[in-house]
């Protein structure tokens, strides 16, 4: 099985994408879909799941490749076996015991992982955490995940959620999070967190020409990408909005790193593709908020190497390993 392909998917709020995974981390083929809406039945995001890996391996089955095994990377809170998703902020899922169901529908063996754990395993096996042992990667993407490695081994802790940052209240009675808590780390430090402001800068007026322009003067038209290409076209607004959403992220980082202390924070997800516009500013508030500064080494804070694939590489590479 360690020399086999393997299929790995990554389902987030927006997107199902999955691909074909060889031992040495290269995708061989892709396949994606829309997330079903978070207020759908889970029957109708499993089976959204079961259709593009019964595509991906009907594909490569056309080659002549076997595939062993299927790992799935989910966005939500995972049980310490593998077995059931606890909870998902952005998706219905609710104690749903999904590795079972996906082994017997897809006849293949099936491991299940929170979709940060599985990112993080893939830098840290071939990307930006390549040789580092204490690490933790934050993800943003629709919220905000993380994942931990000590001593070169995924920290999921005693009952499987460990690295939920994303949830951690950074503002007392702040804004509304869709765990159920206020104030929680991605309601400021998100994709979602950096839309929610920069339409709300257009309805204000203050977007500028760019982002306007991008919207077709419709706020709710505005991404996430829309935001980090004008900011890389050098609209001012957007670079502010992908500096406020750095600082938090600086901020929340100084918390993790009070905590954990890793030598390393790797930066994933979409909003993570901004580069050093966002970790620049992230750089620069984890300095001023580190406890103990000036006393202490300052963690290194990279952007991810693999981009969008590391959550279905890493799903890919455990599912290989029978879960890491």
């Amino acid at each position: 099985m360690a020399g086999a392909a393997a299929i790995g998917v990554d389902i987030g709020g927006t997107k199902v994408a999955a691909a074909v995974v060889n031992p040495t981390g290269a995708v061989l083929a892709r396949a994606r879909t829309a997330t079903p809406h978070r207020t759908t039945a889970p029957a109708v995001v499993e089976q959204a799941i079961v259709d593009v890996v019964t595509q991906l391996r009907d594909e490569v089955g056309g080659q002549g490749i076997d595939v062993g095994a299927v790992g799935v990377g989910a966005a939500g809170f995972v049980s310490e076996d593998g077995e059931v998703i606890r909870f998902s902020p952005h998706l219905s899922w609710r104690d749903e015991p999904l590795r079972a169901e996906l082994a017997r529908r897809l006849g293949l063996p099936v491991v299940v992982d929170n979709d940060a754990n599985a990112a993080l395993w893939a830098e840290s096996r071939f990307g930006a955490a390549r040789g580092a042992d204490d690490v933790v990667m934050v993800n943003l993407g629709t919220g905000l995940g993380g994942g931990v490695l000590r001593r070169g081994q995924l920290e999921r802790g005693r009952f499987g959620m460990a690295g939920e940052f994303g949830h951690m209240c950074v503002v007392p009675d702040g804004l509304r999070c869709e765990c159920g808590n206020r104030g929680c780390w991605e309601q400021y430090a998100s994709g979602n967190a950096l839309v929610r402001e920069a339409r709300a800068l257009v309805e204000a007026g203050g977007g500028g020409s760019a982002l306007v322009a991008f919207c077709a003067g419709t706020p709710a038209a505005l991404t996430g990408p829309c935001v980090t290409q004008a900011a890389r076209d050098g609209d001012p607004a957007s670079v502010g909005l992908l500096q406020e959403v750095g600082t938090w992220l600086g901020r929340g980082l100084a918390n993790v790193a009070a905590a954990l202390d890793p030598g390393l924070f790797v930066i994933g997800g979409g909003v993570g593709d901004a580069g050093d516009l966002l970790l620049d500013p992230a750089r620069e508030a984890l300095a001023r908020h580190l406890p103990g500064r000036g006393f202490r080494p300052m963690p290194q804070v990279v952007g991810a190497r693999l981009g969008n694939d590391a959550g279905l590489i890493g799903a890919a590479d455990l599912a290989r390993r029978g879960r890491a």
